[in-house]
């Protein structure tokens, strides 16, 4: 255990947390080189409302909004003030919904997009690389072929071309299910009533469809492309000339070989989740991260945009840090040194 901790556990902890504050750095340094003062663009925003304020309120309003936004200071005072806000979980106030902390509405939108996206990308995961696999030790299978055609080709479509024609079939042509949202409008959210679950999940279907669907070819080619490698591996000829039955050869010889580099895939996919949900939570107008990025960049709104960068590189270090714990289980040939 000792061994463990010392070899293996504390340099990638440390690791991980350089990471970390790498890029939470360069996401605090990048929109300060900016040649927009988010100050001035806030009092701008107002006076073009038909706010009628005098100098000397501007100039109050001015001091104030700097102090909040944590501008105030030397580049250096600003740099802590930063990262003191940022371990209390204040990520300051949203330049578009002020004075609305951005921690509350990526609070808000967060799980919308995690109940959606987790599992569209484990179910896209578990498949395509089943299928990818048989694909691979079965080439003369007719069902294989045709799901590695419909594989190849959705892989290689854009998330939103898939969205929309799912959209305009599923409930345009045939309205199975709702055309957009996490709900209908004017519905109060109550995760205790089964008939509200139910039509969240019909609202969600489509989007999950959509994220599984081109997620399955991605991942079908890659384990296809793995598997075939893997086969000609001489301790795979060896246990097929040894009698071994197939399927063993298959689950622990081949799949379990290529599960490795997949395994990594998916930590960077389930750690990615703000940046996939993008454009289908646009098309889809669902209520999520992609959405609130979306409405952040329209609004020169660079607080909410650094919110969810930092909530993005958090997840991604954290997804591999685990699957980097997880790797001595899943292959014995690493070990804690």
């Amino acid at each position: 255990m000792r061994k463990f901790i010392l070899r293996y556990l504390i340099p990638r902890i440390i690791q991980y947390l350089a990471l970390i504050f790498i890029g939470v750095t360069v996401t605090y340094i990048i929109p300060r080189l900016a040649p927009t003062d988010p100050v001035e663009a806030q009092v701008s925003m107002m006076i073009a409302r038909g706010s009628s304020l005098d100098p000397e309120s501007i100039e109050a309003m001015s001091t104030a909004l700097t102090e909040l936004y944590g501008l105030s200071g030397s580049p250096v005072e600003q740099y802590f003030t930063f990262w003191g806000r940022l371990f209390r979980g204040d990520l300051g106030p949203s330049l578009g919904n002020f004075p609305t902390p951005v921690s509350k509405m990526i609070g808000q939108a967060l799980p919308y997009t995690l109940r959606l996206l987790i599992p569209a990308v484990i179910i896209s995961f578990i498949l395509g690389n089943f299928f990818g696999a048989m694909s691979s030790y079965y080439p003369e299978n007719k069902a294989f072929n045709v799901i590695e055609v419909l594989g190849q080709a959705v892989r290689s479509i854009p998330y939103y071309v898939v969205a929309i024609v799912l959209l305009v079939v599923f409930s345009y042509f045939i309205p199975i299910f709702p055309f957009s949202g996490a709900y209908p409008i004017g519905t109060h959210p109550n995760w205790h009533s089964l008939a509200f679950i139910r039509t969240y999940i019909e609202h969600a279907v489509l989007p999950a469809a959509t994220l599984v669907l081109v997620g399955f070819g991605g991942w079908f080619v890659g384990m296809k492309s793995l598997t075939s490698n893997i086969i000609s591996e001489d301790y795979v000829v060896y246990a097929e000339t040894a009698g071994l039955r197939k399927n063993r050869i298959l689950t622990q010889y081949i799949i379990r070989t290529a599960m490795l580099p997949q395994l990594t895939a998916l930590a960077m996919s389930l750690g990615t989740v703000f940046s996939g949900a993008l454009i289908m939570e646009v098309v889809f107008g669902y209520p999520g991260i992609g959405s609130l990025a979306i409405r952040a960049v329209y609004s020169n709104d660079y607080s909410m945009i650094m919110g969810i960068t930092i909530y993005s590189i958090i997840g991604v270090a954290t997804a591999v840090f685990f699957m980097d714990l997880l790797y001595p289980f899943f292959d014995p040939r690493v070990r804690y040194q």
